[in-house]
């Protein structure tokens, strides 16, 4: 890799304030606010929508459209040939 053209690569926090979860990763996001982690040390913090503890596809809230059964509700009330 070449010298100076990459953004500094270091653990940050990830807050997800809807679900108040909190985790450390590594990553090039930056942040004026920082957070005191578990271990004692001071972390760039940066606070996320949603997160794998909110979103509803990973919490088993998520809808599931009914297709098939608006179709056959389509083809009852205006019939199958389009007629």
């Amino acid at each position: 890799m070449r010298e100076g053209i990459h953004p500094d690569y270091r653990p940050v926090v990830f807050r997800d304030r809807a679900a108040d979860h909190a985790f450390l990763t590594r990553s090039t996001m930056t942040s004026e606010r920082t957070i005191e982690w578990e271990d004692g040390r001071t972390y760039p913090v940066v606070d996320v929508e949603t997160s794998n503890v909110s979103h509803p596809f990973y919490t088993g809230t998520a809808r599931v459209l009914d297709t098939a059964g608006r179709v056959e509700r389509f083809e009852r009330r205006y019939g199958k040939d389009g007629a």
